[in-house]
C-alpha cells in the first residue's frame, strides 16, 4: 500500500512538472519569443531564404526600435523581415551609392558593396511621427518602405530578430 501511494505521488509530481512546463512554454511563445521563417532573398547576406529566426516580442513593449534593428513586420497577408533605417522624424535619402540620414552619411557594415551599387537614388523622404522607414539588405530586390510597404507603423513591428536557429549548422546572432 505504501509503495502504491509513493508511486501515485510520483506520477502526480511528474504531471505537475509537465503541466508547468507546458504553461511556461505557452507563455514564452505567446508573449516573449516566437519563430519566423525568412521567405525570399531581400535580406541577403544577413538572412537567407528558408532560415528560421527567433524574434523577441517583448523588447518593443519596453523600448523603441533602433536604427539597424532587424524587425518582424506584421501585415495582413504575410509578415516581413526588414532592417530599420529611418526613425520617426528622420530625413532619409540615397545618392550616388551612399545612404544619408538627417544629412549625414550613414555607414553600413551589414550590406555588400554589390547591394549598395544596385540601390537607386531616392529621397529625401521625411519619416512621419510614430512611423519607421525599413529596407531589406538586398536592396535591388527588396520590397520595403521605398516600393510597396511604405512607412511602418510602430504597432506593426512585432519584434526584433535575435538568432538564426535553422539550419542548425548556421546558428548565429543577427547583426
Amino acid at each position: 500500500m505504501v509503495k502504491k501511494d509513493k508511486q501515485k505521488n510520483e506520477w502526480l509530481e511528474w504531471g505537475k512538472a509537465i503541466f508547468i512546463a507546458i504553461l511556461l512554454a505557452f507563455f514564452l511563445r505567446t508573449f516573449v519569443f516566437a519563430t519566423s521563417i525568412v521567405e525570399g532573398e531581400s535580406m541577403v547576406p544577413t538572412l537567407q531564404d528558408g532560415e528560421r529566426v527567433i524574434f523577441n516580442k517583448l523588447i518593443y513593449l519596453v523600448d523603441e526600435p533602433e536604427r539597424g534593428d532587424v524587425v518582424i513586420i506584421k501585415r495582413p497577408v504575410k509578415n516581413y523581415v526588414k532592417r530599420v533605417i529611418g526613425l520617426p522624424g528622420d530625413t532619409v535619402k540615397f545618392r550616388n551609392h551612399h545612404l544619408y540620414i538627417n544629412g549625414e552619411q550613414y555607414e553600413k557594415t551589414f550590406i555588400s558593396v554589390d547591394a549598395l551599387n544596385h540601390t537607386g537614388n531616392f529621397g529625401p523622404i521625411e519619416v512621419p511621427d510614430d512611423k519607421y522607414f525599413v529596407m531589406g539588405d538586398n536592396r535591388a530586390i527588396s520590397k520595403d518602405s521605398r516600393n510597396g510597404l511604405g512607412f511602418i507603423n510602430a504597432d506593426d513591428i512585432v519584434g526584433r530578430s535575435e538568432f538564426v536557429i535553422y539550419p542548425f549548422d548556421e546558428w548565429s546572432m543577427i547583426k
